[in-house]
């Protein structure tokens, strides 16, 4: 799983490759001359033989030597940098635009079946937590890598024998950075989902604080948190104590490799093997050669907890997407025929819910879906829309099969009021507008004036241009649901399903909107889904629902003369 997560974070790198090569190229200019400088202030001490006998014009020459490299070391190491940056945000941009664009297409069984917060935690905080591991291994890895190949490099240059010293001792580090980054993986990954489900539990809670507090629930959902954020401490603190214990550990094995330089270096030179400078030089390299295991070792790290979060991150890019349109889809052209047939359908396999579903509704007729909660109704209007396939059987609007159309098409052929209200943050007009951006001013007012919305929007300070919040920011659930049936009055389609469409608002605005309404189905198909029997006698059939199926067919007065199903819904109403 991890090489697979490598390997996609990488086929988003590759995308920027010439700041990749830039970064590469300054980080080993800006290497190579820092490695330069032991060697020259070598040079120096060799200068200085014994008091009287210093060679000061030749220390002078060195000395601007050492500042001509330590000014263009400090400017590759600012360009290698700007380059790390914009190849990490670049890279966090591209997942963070491919994460969306995927919820776009997602099926809405993937929606329905995750928690919101926790898809809001993976495309936010998992990318950040991602963007610092990246950036982190960029800016100390290439640097780390290319300075151990040129300290041992600039090493053997010198003296062969001190360098295998360091060779030998080496390996100890890696063994211990190899063995804490094994385990800290998995518990940066385990950090990872459980600040995930917090995430989800305050999206959760926030969402519905109303409800939390009318049934007194405070002290549970408290406890809940306590619980998950305890987790969360718990595997958090393992995570950071195993990553903590890299540095330390490898600082011990450097100590090690630093000792093994001076006791060797100094045999030497006493034997007049090397020079005191040479000696000072392999120190210097010493530390240089160290400090990089002890940088990748933090990298490593930080790359554990980045690639803990990328996979979570690229298992939500990967998830497979809704059945895309086919590539002959044709355009709908509705009419408003339409006929369902042998349609099943069922949410959970081994629970069937519609069974053997048979419709035809003809152009212009109004049909109105009763039954008991959970009896199917929201589900064919799903169906309807595609936002669900059918398990087997079909569907087709104006003779065509609804998977053989675009779902495009399909979907702005149907305007849809549903019980649960949505609204963006931004203006009332613009909420309006929503489906038909181009709308005048005027046409918007007339079709607020046609939801009755029109009195409650002009008594807001700012009118049509009122800013409100999301999902309607301080407006009552009725005005919510006013102007999400101004939006369909705006641009009204063919087909139309009113799926408890009035479920708040009071009954004086009922009877104008059922009015409005009326007037608004004159001869479009319409699907009316209600539990209050008395918005839908004038329907030109009922269909009453039970378990996924049809049992009973027919208008008002048909129905209740049957004394059916249907009689004992409308008499338990009244």
């Amino acid at each position: 799983m991890k090489r697979t997560t490598i390997k996609q974070v990488l086929s988003y790198v590759k995308k920027h490759a010439f700041f990749l090569v830039a970064s590469l190229f300054f980080a080993a200019v800006s290497v190579v001359l820092t490695l330069y400088v032991p060697i020259l202030t070598g040079d120096a001490i060799d200068l200085i033989i014994e008091p009287g006998k210093v060679d000061f014009a030749g220390i002078g020459a060195i000395l601007v030597k050492i500042a001509a490299c330590i000014g263009i070391t400090a400017v590759a190491q600012w360009v290698m940098n700007v380059c790390n940056n914009r190849i990490t945000y670049d890279v966090v941009r591209d997942i963070r635009k491919d994460a969306f664009k995927k919820i776009e297409i997602l099926p809405l069984k993937y929606i329905d079946g995750h928690s919101h917060g926790e898809v809001v935690s993976r495309v936010i905080a998992d990318v950040d937590q991602f963007a610092d591991g990246l950036l982190m291994g960029f800016t100390q890895l290439f640097t780390g890598v290319i300075t151990i190949l040129g300290t041992l490099f600039f090493m053997l240059t010198i003296h062969l024998g001190i360098t295998l010293v360091v060779v030998v001792i080496t390996p100890v580090s890696l063994f211990v950075a190899s063995f804490i980054a094994k385990r800290t993986y998995t518990m940066f990954q385990l950090q990872s989902k459980t600040r995930g489900e917090q995430t989800a539990l305050i999206d959760e809670m926030i969402g519905n604080q109303k409800v939390v507090q009318a049934f007194g629930r405070e002290k549970e959902v408290l406890t809940q948190f306590d619980e998950i954020n305890e987790r969360l401490r718990a595997c958090s603190l393992r995570a950071i104590f195993f990553s903590s214990l890299t540095n330390p550990c490898t600082r011990f094995v450097n100590s090690l490799v630093y000792a093994g330089v001076g006791i060797s270096g100094a045999v030497l030179a006493i034997a007049n093997g090397i020079s005191v400078g040479q000696l000072s030089c392999f120190l210097s390299y010493a530390n240089q050669y160290t400090k990089p295991f002890n940088e990748i070792s933090g990298v490593v790290t930080e790359l554990q907890n980045a690639l803990a979060c990328a996979a979570r991150i690229f298992d939500l890019i990967n998830e497979t997407p809704q059945i895309p349109d086919a590539e002959d889809a044709k355009r709908l052209v509705a009419d408003g025929n339409v006929s369902l047939s042998h349609v099943e359908f069922s949410y959970v396999p081994e629970r069937p819910l519609i069974r053997d579903f048979n419709l035809k509704v003809a152009p212009g007729q109004r049909v109105a879906i009763v039954g008991p909660t959970g009896c199917g109704k929201t589900t064919v209007i799903n169906l309807l829309m595609r936002f669900y396939d059918v398990d087997s059987g079909s569907i087709q609007v104006s003779g065509e099969d609804i998977r053989d159309v675009t779902r495009g098409s399909l979907r702005t052929s149907f305007g849809m009021v549903l019980q649960e209200t949505w609204l963006r943050a931004g203006t009332i007009r613009d909420n309006i507008a929503m489906g038909k951006p181009e709308a005048t001013i005027e046409e918007i007012i007339a079709a607020a004036k046609a939801a009755h919305a029109h009195s409650f929007i002009k008594r807001l300070k700012d009118g049509y241009d009122t800013v409100i919040g999301e999902d309607g920011g301080s407006l009552s659930q009725g005005q919510k649901q006013l102007l999400c049936i101004a939006r369909v009055m705006l641009d009204l389609p063919p087909m139309l399903i009113l799926d408890e469409a009035t479920s708040s608002i009071d009954t004086r605005t009922e009877i104008r909107i059922q009015k409005a309404f009326a007037a608004m189905m004159e001869g479009r198909t319409s699907f009316i889904v209600a539990h209050r029997l008395s918005t839908i006698m004038e329907a030109d059939v009922i269909l009453v629902m039970k378990d996924g199926n049809i049992i009973e067919q027919g208008n008002h007065q048909t129905l209740l003369q049957q004394g059916g199903f249907y009689t004992t819904l409308y008499n338990s109403q009244f």
